[in-house]
């Protein structure tokens, strides 16, 4: 199947259902723990991809271990969590916590141990580009000396080297921390003691050496640790000593009646950093003894041990991605400024006044989210500023830009929300930032989650108040928005004013809107909205009419939803889905799902944004399409526990920019797409790397990078776009 068969319909016969198979049971479900290992299965073959540069493979080994970390500290440690307390209830599929828990076990070993393969791999194509991974036992007079003193400078000052023996009980152990197990022996007298030493995770793991010749050399922290016992331990020798890393429970408990929520947080994350421990990494040639006492000590069963024969802690390999070899890294590309703002100096204001515009980040610059509200802060005739944040960098142009405004007299009022997992410290910071500025800061509820990304700017122009609002797809992150693909709307539709107000209203008062004009909210209206939309995509269907739904997002779980798509199936419904990560939809099963297909796109970019279009008796792409872009997976989770926005496309070049760019591409990717079959498989096709055929697939990053957006032009934009981006398909 090509991509071009994908994105005509021209698909794979529908297969028959699996024996046994029942329709009407959780069985047209795939399970969403084991649909998340599969897309990290996928994320970790790029680290294999010939494709990719050598560099950016590392890259994503590390995220592929990343990734694994933190869904045991979460997923898996919830799992762990309902088993333990007895629950049986099933998950969607059918299967129980403990079902779930040893098919993830399994899985995840095999992952684990395909990481340490390609590591093996990788190791030796660095190698081959002079980049050396070296262990203490390569080490030269010359490295040791300059070692010597890197580590009474860098090094030694941060250690803690700890006896274990009943006057020096076992030490606490920190989520993600590494350590050093040791059974040292007394030169004196042959008295044996076991001690502990935990790496530094303030210090880099991978220590550069001096090399010639433009060769890269570096050592590992702990192998420098282990060079430099005798400074540790003076009149000790080692014996045996094995690493070890554990995973701790990361999710927040905050309590419902909490007076003060940024104080139950700050509590809350301390009680994070001190969860149970959920799995631990140790080195295959542990001695028996000292493993045990690991063990007991941190209480971790044997199924949560996982012995490693390579690498601990692989996330670190990101530290290999050095500036020094930009030839083994993508190559550089620089986001566009719209030339619609060229057009204007830079006024976004201005450029948003001419006609709705539509960025497409990181291929158009996310600076200009930031210097929307710069220019904001800065304009004596804005009057009134209102946000939401979600996660947010640690030095935040968003951030300063409010408390800028907030400091020059504007009211300012920043929606922050607390809960956004591994961001809640940061947000408590940047929080207490803007309250020092004089800006409002509201924490939105206990119970849903603010996920909605909307910024408006209230502007006095002649006699009229005139509110320029931008929806997004994506967080206000300035550094994850270059490598995440997402959409970002300016507009100064008064209606969409409206309603952007009506949700600022309803995060602050707690009073939900009455009438919505153009967009739908969850938990209120989102799901309802969805369903309603598929069934009337599935009554054109049954009328005989021409019925197509396009949709990307990151996840599809959401089993109601999931049962709509079904149901506009057998309908007739041609339904095309660009899901990147988690799905829980069986496609193209015989009397389910067989006009059904789904794709997962991943690459260069993090495909990060949620579109969902729906032909309405015209098919697609149509001008009388319908067309949305949203905050909100099609998860419980958005729909159901979280404040999320679908917002309306309704003007004809960010809608055509939509349809015929960005899904368009999606859709006809063949470079980076895995195409999902009934039974749960993924799998790709491509060619031998080199040949005519390979460099003849196309790539949606790249065509991308080329082509300008179609919202974004201005009159430097006369030359054609690619046929792909305005012709229909």
């Amino acid at each position: 199947m090509t991509a071009s068969d994908f994105l005509h319909g021209r698909y794979p016969a529908p297969i028959d259902p699996p024996e046994g198979f029942d329709p009407a049971s959780p069985d047209r479900f795939f399970n969403r723990e084991l649909s998340w290992i599969a897309f990290n299965w996928r994320v970790l073959d790029e680290a294999s991809n010939p494709r990719v540069p050598l560099l950016e493979r590392v890259r994503f080994l590390s995220i592929s271990a990343t990734n694994l970390d933190e869904f045991y500290t979460v997923r898996v440690a919830g799992l762990r969590e309902l088993n333990r307390s007895g629950r049986t209830t099933p998950s969607i599929d059918g299967k129980t916590p403990a079902e779930q828990l040893s098919l993830i076990n399994a899985d995840a070993r095999r992952l684990m141990e395909t990481q340490q393969v390609t590591f093996g791999e990788l190791r030796k194509a660095l190698e081959d580009e002079q980049i050396y991974i070296l262990d203490r036992h390569a080490l030269t007079d010359d490295d040791r000396a300059v070692l010597s003193d890197y580590f009474f400078a860098n090094v030694f000052p941060m250690l803690s080297p700890l006896a274990i023996d009943p006057a020096h009980p076992f030490p606490f152990i920190p989520n993600a921390g590494f350590s050093l197990a040791l059974q040292i022996e007394r030169k004196a007298d042959g008295l044996r003691r076991n001690a502990l030493l935990p790496v530094p995770q303030q210090i880099d793991r991978f220590i550069p050496l001096p090399a010639e010749g433009g060769a890269l050399r570096f050592l590992p922290l702990e192998e420098l640790l282990l060079d430099q016992l005798q400074a540790l331990f003076p009149g000790y020798a080692a014996r045996t000593s094995c690493a070890f890393r554990v995973l701790r429970d990361s999710d927040l408990e905050v309590e419902e009646e909490s007076e003060d929520l940024v104080r139950e947080f700050e509590v809350a994350l301390k009680r994070r950093r001190r969860g149970e421990v959920v799995r631990m990494k140790i080195t295959a040639d542990s001695q028996p003894e000292l493993r045990a006492l690991i063990m007991d000590e941190l209480g971790v069963a044997a199924d949560e041990v996982v012995e490693v024969e390579g690498l601990l802690g692989m996330a670190d390999l990101k530290e290999l991605v050095v500036d020094s070899r930009r030839d083994l890294q993508w190559p550089p590309f620089t986001p566009r400024v719209p030339e619609r703002v060229q057009d204007h100096d830079g006024d976004l204001f201005a450029a948003i006044r001419q006609k709705d515009m539509l960025l497409h980040h990181p291929y158009e610059t996310f600076d200009m989210v930031v210097r929307f509200l710069e220019q904001a802060a800065r304009d004596p005739n804005v009057l009134a500023i209102k946000q939401t944040l979600y996660r947010t960098s640690r030095d935040s142009p968003i951030v300063d830009a409010l408390c800028e405004a907030a400091e020059a007299g504007k009211s300012v009022t920043a929606f922050v929300e607390l809960k956004a997992r591994f961001d809640e410290a940061a947000n408590i910071r940047q929080s207490r930032r803007l309250e020092r500025a004089g800006a409002h800061v509201v924490y939105g509820f206990i119970h849903y989650k603010t996920h909605a990304k909307i910024s408006t700017v209230v502007r006095r122009e002649g006699d009229r108040l005139v509110t320029y609002t931008h929806f997004g797809t994506g967080n206000y992150h300035p550094i994850t928005a270059r490598i995440y693909t997402d959409l970002s709307l300016f507009t100064c539709d008064a209606a969409l004013g409206r309603d952007a107000a009506r949700v600022f209203n309803y995060l602050s008062g707690y009073a939900e809107p009455e009438k919505l004009e153009n967009l739908a909210i969850s938990p209120l209206t989102l799901k309802p909205k969805l369903l309603d939309l598929i069934q009337r995509e599935a009554e054109h269907a049954q009328a005989g009419r021409p019925a197509q739904i396009w949709a990307k997002m990151n996840s599809l779980v959401e089993p109601d939803v999931i049962d709509a798509l079904y149901a506009a199936s057998q309908a007739g419904v041609q339904i095309s889905l660009v899901i990147r990560g988690i799905c829980g939809l069986r496609p193209g099963i015989k009397g389910l799902s067989e006009n059904i297909r789904v794709k997962s796109v991943v690459g260069r970019f993090l495909e990060h944004s949620r579109i969902v279009c729906f032909g309405r008796g015209h098919g697609l792409p149509s001008p009388e399409s319908r067309v949305f872009m949203s905050s909100a997976d099609w998860m419980g989770r958005n729909l159901l526990r979280r404040v999320e926005t679908l917002v309306e496309i309704r003007n004809p070049t960010v809608k055509a920019q939509i349809v015929q760019q960005v899904m368009a591409a999606n859709l006809y990717d063949e470079a980076q797409s895995w195409v999902l079959d009934g039974n749960g498989r993924y799998a790709r096709v491509l060619p031998e790397p080199g040949t005519d055929e390979d460099r003849q697939m196309f790539s949606c990053h790249r065509f991308f990078m080329e082509n300008p957006s179609l919202s974004g032009r201005g009159s430097a934009g006369a030359r054609d776009v690619p046929k792909l981006a305005h012709e229909p398909l």
